[in-house]
């Protein structure tokens, strides 16, 4: 996860400073930033696993569950504001999957040890998109929101547990995002690869109905967090 971050971090600064020192004379798309709304998509992969805080202190040295995170892809709409020549608002509705392994290392069975996780989210996110001014066709900006995500994949209803071999999960989650990006005005469209990390603000965990359940009880919460890279159109 740490080395993905990296990377992606890596090429988005060189990427950003290559393209901040080439000085286009033609100015594309003059007006693009005048207009009160505009509209677009994004496309991009996202890697995420989970924060997971225990509730004895003491497990926290073991590393009791251990998660390994898989690459997986986002697609979604964009609608944006103007509200000033530096502010945009965003509503940016989407899908996302990916998937995770959750090993439990207390348990000693293999069967009982793994779960893999499939996750297919919707995603609503409002996000305040907060801009430097243009330079030529190169605008970077930071931008910060909040999203409502839907599990698709959550299982919370099933009847069935970890006893019966069913990792569940809460349908509903709320997460807080933040996000570095650039906008390169071309000759047609806007182009805007950014970053951003989103984490979850409550426990999505749907505790086992044994409340001794060696896969559940040692959790206090279990979140989602994880890195988007998205590459914009508009």
């Amino acid at each position: 996860m740490k080395n993905l971050q990296f990377i992606f971090l890596g090429c988005f600064l060189v990427l950003s400073s290559v393209l901040t020192a080439q000085k286009n004379r033609v100015e594309y798309l003059p007006n693009f930033d005048k207009h009160p709304f505009h509209y677009g998509f994004y496309l991009g992969i996202n890697q995420n696993d989970f924060k997971l805080d225990y509730k004895e202190s003491n497990y926290s040295n073991t590393a009791l569950i251990k998660v390994a995170p898989t690459l997986g892809f986002n697609v979604g709409l964009i609608a944006d504001m103007r509200l000033h020549k530096n502010i945009n608002l965003r509503f940016e509705p989407g899908l996302t999957s990916n998937s995770k392994t959750i090993a439990f290392s207390h348990i000693n069975s293999k069967k009982d040890s793994i779960r893999e996780i499939g996750s297919t989210y919707l995603r609503i996110p409002l996000v305040v998109k907060f801009s430097t001014d243009r330079m030529d066709n190169v605008k970077p900006y930071v931008l910060a929101g909040l999203s409502y995500n839907y599990n698709f994949s959550s299982n919370e209803k099933n009847p069935d547990d970890n006893a019966s071999g069913e990792f569940r999960m809460k349908t509903h989650s709320f997460m807080y995002e933040v996000g570095i990006g650039i906008d390169l005005y071309l000759y047609f469209f806007k182009f805007s690869p950014s970053i951003r990390g989103v984490f979850a603000l409550n426990n999505e965990l749907k505790y086992d109905t044994d409340s001794n359940s060696k896969w559940t009880s040692p959790i206090k919460f279990l979140g989602t967090r994880g890195v988007f890279l998205n590459f914009s159109f508009e």
